[in-house]
């Protein structure tokens, strides 16, 4: 298989996030998007899901595009998703019903009741993970004594990115920095965690094969092959199928420099490298987490609440026929100047969608009524927009701080990659309240850096370093000095 794709150049990045999907043909050295489409949970009743056929139709079309862009050029193609969510496959490998939206709020509460089984601390011990109520370890808790019959059925756990593998390939595998988002996975051991499993009364039997980032899980099914007109021995590869840890590849470190990443979107996750998993009494009363990396080692980071709070802003200022695009909004917030109220992020009321009657300028008010900050205006884009831009960069301070306090690294620069990296009042935002310099882009930072998994484990390129130097070479990367 190897021999056959090698002679091909170009490389297929499947890039699913939590609000569109995009399919990339490429290499380190330049990709072409040759698809785009939205991805919408769809709320039935109380509950939201995802759309995983519309989204796996999506991928076809684009790999149709892709195939008749790049005829007889495509090695290898490799697909990344957002963490924490899964599908429950029987024992005929069918899915049973639709994946639940993280988001859902059938978690609310069941942190509190897992704790009472198994307490907190040893639940760090074991996996190390931030305590989130999205993380898998929840939902699956959850799911499992509310549709005690469904769960029965289930013989295997896939993870998103899994099952859209299994999907092109017939192939189940559980990929291993996806696997570490579940909050029942063992770093250390790079395994399952049995024991957390057993003390939970889950199935062991869900959980099975974890192969590493740039594995070659098979080729694409000849099936799939023949209606997306893929030619033969195209190989699909697992990435770090979680998208952080695909962008983090990318990261256009120069080396030398103790430094931390800043993957920012949708989330703003913070943190630093390491070859093993940090899990102290410190990792622990900051709460923070050790999930995969590419090269088969750590991301220490910290979730943040990121740009998610500004589209919900969006989505209401929207609904009241103002309209404003993201270019605008930042216009406007910088032309405001410093805000003069912040709320914390991570608040829970800021996780769940918004609806008309409890919006979310409407909760970013309330917060700032019980925390006795000034009450900002819900009807002013401006004001709001600038108070959370202002709010996280704080939260990236603070964060540096600990990750600091907890390796005993100094950090000395900040490298912001994804959507995030284009705002550049956030970038200077940051800059200002870290004091250390900024680095932003590349944007397609998850794209390229799945890219460069694929052809480090199809021989096309030598080493991790060496697609960082050409990442540093070949993408526009701007710098941010913090204001004298």
């Amino acid at each position: 298989m190897r021999r056959s794709a090698a002679v091909r150049g170009k490389h297929v990045a499947i890039d699913l996030g939590a609000e569109s999907g995009r399919i990339i043909v490429g290499d380190v050295t330049g990709i072409d998007v040759v698809h785009r489409f939205p991805n919408l949970p769809v709320k039935i009743g109380e509950s939201i899901f995802w759309d995983v056929l519309s989204i796996f139709s999506e991928i076809k079309e684009g790999l149709r595009k892709a195939f008749r862009n790049y005829p007889g050029q495509i090695a290898s193609m490799a697909l990344d998703t957002w963490g924490v969510d899964y599908g429950l496959v029987d024992s005929a490998g069918m899915l049973i019903g639709n994946p639940y939206h993280y988001r859902d709020n059938r978690t609310d509460g069941v942190p509190e009741e897992i704790f009472e089984k198994v307490g907190r601390e040893e639940i760090y011990r074991a996996t190390g993970i931030q305590f989130m109520q999205i993380n898998t370890i929840y939902q699956l808790y959850s799911f499992a004594r509310q549709s005690p019959e469904l769960y029965r059925a289930a013989t295997r756990l896939l993870h998103t990115p899994d099952l859209f593998n299994y999907w092109l390939t017939g192939r189940m595998t559980n990929e291993y920095s996806i696997a570490t988002t579940s909050q029942l996975f063992d770093p250390t051991t790079k395994r399952w965690s049995n024991e957390l499993i057993a003390k939970l009364g889950l199935n062991p039997k869900l959980f099975d094969e974890v192969v590493m980032p740039g594995t070659v899980i098979g080729e694409l099914l000849p099936s799939i092959a023949a209606e997306v007109g893929a030619e033969k021995g195209v190989a699909v590869v697992a990435p770090a199928c979680h998208d952080t840890g695909s962008a983090v590849a990318a990261v256009p470190v120069t080396g030398g420099r103790d430094y931390a990443y800043l993957s920012s979107g949708t989330w703003s996750l913070l943190g630093i490298e390491s070859p093993e998993p940090i899990i102290n009494a410190k990792s622990y009363q900051y709460n923070f987490t050790n999930e995969g990396a590419a090269d088969g080692g750590i991301r220490f980071l910290k979730n943040i609440m990121g740009l998610w709070i500004v589209q919900e802003c969006k989505r209401y200022w929207d609904g009241k026929g103002m309209e404003l695009d993201y270019a605008e909004l930042t216009k406007l917030a910088e032309e405001h100047g410093p805000a003069d109220f912040r709320i914390d992020p991570d608040d829970a009321r800021f996780l769940k969608p918004s609806i008309v009657s409890d919006s979310m300028p409407d909760r970013i008010c309330s917060w700032c009524r019980e925390n006795g900050e000034k009450v900002p205006d819900v009807e002013n884009p401006s004001q709001i927009a600038r108070g959370v831009l202002d709010s996280l960069s704080d939260a990236y301070k603070k964060t540096i701080t600990m990750v600091e306090d907890i390796s005993g690294r100094k950090i000395e620069e900040l490298y912001i990659i994804g959507g995030g990296s284009q705002n550049r009042l956030l970038c200077q935002l940051a800059a200002d309240s870290t004091g250390i310099p900024v680095f932003a882009g590349p944007v397609e930072a998850t794209a390229i850096g799945n890219i460069m998994i694929q052809q480090l484990a199809l021989g096309g390129l030598q080493s991790y370093e060496a697609g960082r130097e050409l990442v540093r070479k070949t993408y526009k990367v701007e710098r941010y000095d913090p204001a004298r």
